[in-house]
This record gives C-alpha cells, structure tokens and sequence, in this order.
C-alpha cells in the first residue's frame, strides 16, 4: 500500500513540476486570454491542493517513524 501511495505522490508531484513549467512559460508570453490564465489557476489550484496532500501525508509518515516505527522502516521517506 504504501508503495503505491509512494507511486501516486510521485506522479503528482511530477504533474505539478510540469504544470510550473507551462504556467511560467505562459506568464512570460503576450496576449494571454483572461480564459486561459482562469484554466491556469484552475489547474494550478489543483496542483498546489495535490502537493499539499502529499506533504501532509509525508509529515504523517515522519512524526510516526519518529514516535513508533522501526527506523529500517522509515528509510524511504
């Protein structure tokens, strides 16, 4: 399970540095419709509420490696 959870961040995390990239790439460009900056922070918000989740679920992982796991358990965090 946690394996998979690992798969999933990952994939996230790897949509939100791309994301990053297109956002700046667009900002950077002239004549952007007001739609497409909307779309943006659409996906951005999504993004960004991906990544929170990931963290929040990480720190999770670290205070119980901290307070009750076997370390041997916790070296992939």
């Amino acid at each position: 399970m946690a394996r998979l959870a690992d798969n999933m961040e990952a994939v996230q995390l790897g949509m939100g540095t791309q994301l990053l990239g297109h956002a700046r790439s667009l900002v950077a460009e002239q004549g952007v419709s007001a739609d497409e900056f909307r779309y943006l922070a659409a996906r951005l918000t999504e993004s960004l509420g991906d990544v929170l989740r990931v963290a929040e679920s990480r720190g999770r992982r670290l205070r119980a490696c901290g307070e009750e796991a076997a370390e041997a358990d916790c070296d992939d965090l």
